[in-house]
């Protein structure tokens, strides 16, 4: 029986069938070692780890993998990691049989010999290259001896940069075989809260992807977590090998209640200025477009396939035109046109008749674009508030008219003269990138590669949804004098929406108090300046997190930054300027450890009993081969003239200060809530000031006792036809149909000929109109949990000498001069508030003394006012009754 048993065995392996009662793997009965499921020849996988840590968006990872050889003899085992190219490497380990070997950052000139001496015995290659749009491969091979294991480290840094509203971490999954334990965990920490957290797999479907991913997020701190069984990961139900093969995004964005964050550890900051709720500026852009004979096909169909798209995004506001180059140059209009409905159907038929020929002559093609920018901004046809763009698209090198290189960026470069960027799309491979990105940065651009596939057409789309909203021009970041060393780049051409403006720096003073940071910039409405002021012992408190995140990342980011930028100056350096910029960045690799086209990863590993090197490079993209941190803003005081000063805050308590009698009247105003009340109107200045009325949380049935406050305030300019809605939670400005929105946590000043509005966060508003009118309006928050009352406003007039004499309203009708007289003051019916009579436009009233409090220069104590009350809602005091001055909306 037994030898029936085993003749089937043996007719089943020559047949290739399993047989039931029979194990799966026959090595095992033969003697053989066994073989785990999912190696591939003798070596298995049985953990790969992908470690990040991403605080205040710099990105710290670690990818582990550990193998083992099954094998009876020594197996070549390798170790592929893809990361991003903008991605440095800082580390490199290998460790075999407990032995470690380390990698060694040195630069590159001294690692040559090395490198050199290793190519000549044909033992070593570079490790580095670039893989794909986004990617470069990091791959190291070493031989391991049978039965040992070797376990593989690589970690690299790099700073997320945001991009259309949320910051993407990108990770390459090609574990090649099943992995016994495979796992991705991303763990952030935000200081301004995480808004939005997701993450997405190419390789898998939604229902597998859901039972091996876990993802979470509240607060300040985010995680990712992704392990698939090896079921999971089975490319069929029997399969042994892994459909793990693709990509890995992680997305997630911030919370945005103030449009800039200040971090301070360890002696340096980071500040980071992305602001919300902004309008466009409009902007002329030329699409300078190749249309050679290489362009020919599908290349030159995409391309109008992608401006078709475009032109459907166009805003109104926007100026456009077209330049075709080949061997001569085309245009579709003579100059500029604005994107009117009519222009823009025009715009198509001109695209859609595009068609290949000739030559490449880029150098006419630009000057000929930026020549029509130019004019167009001399020529004042196109808004004042508004900016310049020019794109360029080309496949190829300049063969015709100028054709040098350097030659094209000096004529560029002359005639831009620094008022505009210029971006340059580089399609396919069969061109001299680097000119273009080159061109690009020195006119404050950049280049993008537009990878030759069947998305072409959405590739061109995106990069012009990227630049398609500009939100301020002219952006600088501006710091204390003396108190900052080593500053990256503070001053950009543009800030585009759903992007980042990423400062920072090296304080010269660790031990300062108080660290303070605006940036300013022109929007489509008015100047506007964003200030953040950071109590560095609050600060302190965000050390707490240190088990959460590494406690030097501000300062590696800022040495991330630093080289980011200085490689990039270079890149336009000669002589001197050069070696000097290659100096500074070179330092920098060395000391931070990062592997940068000016430094190498050296790593000795094991061969045979011999040392072996191979060189880790960083290739270019040339020719393809705790608590929140706590913030306090800075409060600008207005120190109004010595005025008369009005204001209403409160219950609502009306408050008339008079200086020539050191004195005050004051009155409140009874009213249901939604009610809306005139404040202020001026006929002759077109100002107004309207009030609306909030109640408290849980209504009170005794409407004597009630207690009423502002909620909403509209200030309104007819002759400048602009307006301000104030509540608790937002300031919104109208400048005609432009709309821009803040919120209380801003600290930001909005300007425009006779105009400022300086908001001061959570604590006020100054609102001036020239010179002669000013207003402050207060931010009162109650406590969260308060169970009757809203947060509210104050309304305060500091200076009104530009108000006309036909002014009227609650406050308005007292900016006139008027007198009043107070006599036989006896007790009334609180001890302490006597009564007095009170003889005021022409009215003898009785009236109380008692005391409000003016919020107007404390916000958090204010100061006690006394004053004498008019009863009955003002009634004798103000002109005709209370109810004249109910208007039906805001505006």
């Amino acid at each position: 029986m037994a030898l029936a048993r085993w003749l089937c065995l043996i007719l089943a392996l020559l047949s290739g069938l399993a047989v039931s009662g029979f194990p799966r793997n026959p090595y095992r009965l033969l003697g053989k070692r066994s073989l785990p499921e999912g190696a591939v020849d003798g070596i298995e996988v049985y953990s790969t780890k992908v470690n990040c840590k991403v605080t205040s968006r710099f990105a710290h990872n670690v990818v582990t993998t550990r193998a083992v050889n099954h094998a009876n003899t020594a197996k070549e085992v390798s170790f592929d990691v893809e990361l991003p190219k903008t991605a440095f490497i800082t580390n490199f380990t290998l460790t075999i049989d407990g032995v470690t070997y380390p990698g060694n950052v040195k630069e590159k000139e001294v690692a040559k010999k090395q490198y050199e001496k290793a190519v000549s015995q044909g033992k070593t290659a570079g490790l580095v290259k670039a893989s794909g749009r986004k990617l470069e491969k990091f791959t190291v091979s070493v031989n391991v001896a049978a039965g040992s294991k070797v376990t593989f480290e690589l970690t690299y840094e790099e700073l997320l940069k945001r991009h259309k509203g949320k910051y993407e971490m990108y990770l390459k999954v090609q574990p090649k075989q099943l992995v016994k334990h495979f796992e991705i965990t991303v763990d952030i920490f935000e200081p301004q809260g995480i808004s939005t957290l997701d993450a997405e797999a190419s390789f898998i479907t939604n229902d597998l992807l859901g039972s091996a991913l876990t993802k979470s997020f509240s607060g300040k701190k985010g995680h990712v977590s992704f392990k698939p069984s090896l079921d999971q990961q089975r490319s069929c139900p029997t399969c042994t090998d892994s459909l793990l093969k693709g990509d890995f995004i992680i997305t997630y964005d911030v919370n945005r209640e103030s449009p800039a964050n200040v971090q301070i550890v360890n002696g340096y900051f980071v500040h980071f200025f992305a602001p919300q709720g902004l309008p466009v500026v409009p902007k002329s852009v030329v699409f300078v477009i190749d249309v050679s004979g290489s362009m020919h096909g599908r290349k030159m169909e995409q391309t109008k396939d992608a401006l078709l798209k475009i032109l459907e995004d166009v805003k109104q506001d926007d100026y456009l035109n077209f330049i075709l180059f080949s061997g001569d140059v085309t245009t579709w209009k003579d100059s500029l046109v604005p994107a009117t409905p009519e222009n823009i159907q025009e715009a198509r038929k001109f695209v859609m008749d595009i068609h290949d020929r000739g030559m490449t002559n880029i150098n006419d093609a630009l000057l000929r674009g930026i020549s029509m920018l130019n004019k167009a901004r001399e020529e004042h046809t196109v808004p004042e508030r508004s900016t310049s763009i020019i794109i360029m698209l080309t496949d190829g090198d300049a063969n015709v008219g100028e054709s040098r290189p350097e030659k094209i960026q000096e004529n560029v470069r002359n005639a831009i003269g620094g008022k505009f960027p210029l971006y340059n799309l580089g399609f396919g491979n069969n061109l001299n990138y680097n000119f273009l990105e080159n061109m690009a940065l020195e006119n404050h651009g950049l280049a993008r590669r537009i990878y030759e596939d069947s998305d072409a057409s959405l590739q061109l789309q995106g990069f012009y949804e990227e630049v398609a909203n500009p939100l301020l021009t002219g952006v600088e970041a501006e710091y204390p004098q003396n108190a900052i060393l080593d500053l990256t780049q503070n001053s950009y051409q543009h800030f585009y929406d759903g992007s980042e403006i990423v400062v920072a720096g090296r304080l010269a003073d660790k031990d300062m108090n108080s660290f303070k940071a605006a940036v300013k910039g022109h929007g489509a409405i008015n100047d506007l300046t964003f200030t953040e002021e950071v109590d560095m012992k609050e600060m302190e408190k965000a050390l707490q997190e240190q088990d959460y995140i590494f406690g030097d990342y501000i300062e590696r980011l800022w040495a991330y930054l630093t080289i980011e930028q200085l490689l990039e100056k270079r890149k336009n350096a000669w002589g001197e300027e050069k070696e000097n910029l290659t100096a500074q960045a070179l330092e920098l690799s060395l000391k931070y450890h990062f592997v940068t086209p000016l430094t190498s990863m050296v790593v000795t590993k094991p061969e045979d009993n011999e040392n072996q090197t191979a060189i880790a490079n960083k290739p270019g993209e040339g020719p393809l081969d705790a608590e929140v941190i706590p913030s306090m803003a800075y409060l600008t005081s207005y120190q109004g003239p010595k005025t008369p000063y009005y204001y209403v805050d409160g219950d609502p308590h009306f408050i008339i200060q008079i200086p020539e009698k050191d004195d005050a009247i004051c009155f409140n105003i009874d009213e249901d809530p939604g009610t809306v009340l005139r404040l202020i109107q001026d006929p002759v200045t077109g100002l107004t000031v309207n009030g609306q009325i909030i109640g408290e949380k849980r209504g009170s049935s005794d409407s004597q006792n009630r207690r009423t406050y502002f909620g909403k305030l509209g200030i309104a300019s007819a002759q400048m036809d602009f307006r301000i809605e104030v509540t608790p939670e937002n300031i919104t400005l109208w400048n005609g149909d432009s709309l821009s929105t803040f919120s209380w946590l801003d600290t930001v000043m909005v300007t425009q000929d006779g105009l400022s509005v300086m908001i001061n966060r959570k604590k006020s508003m100054v609102v001036s109109f020239g010179d002669g009118v000013a207003f402050v309006v207060v931010l009162h928050q109650v406590w969260k949990k308060e169970p009757a009352h809203h947060d509210f406003l104050g309304f305060y007039v500091v200076d009104s000498r530009g108000m006309s004499a036909q002014t009227h309203g609650l406050l308005g009708q007292f900016f006139h001069p008027f007198d009043f007289q107070v006599s036989d003051v006896h007790p009334g019916s609180d001890p302490t508030k006597p009564d007095a009579t009170m003889v005021v436009k022409n009215h003898q009233l009785t009236v109380t003394r008692g005391s409000q409090k003016d919020y107007g220069k404390d916000i958090s104590v204010g100061r006690n006012v006394a004053c004498w009350f008019v009863h009955n809602n003002g009634q004798g005091l103000i002109d005709g009754i209370h109810r004249d001055y109910v208007v039906p909306n805001l505006f």
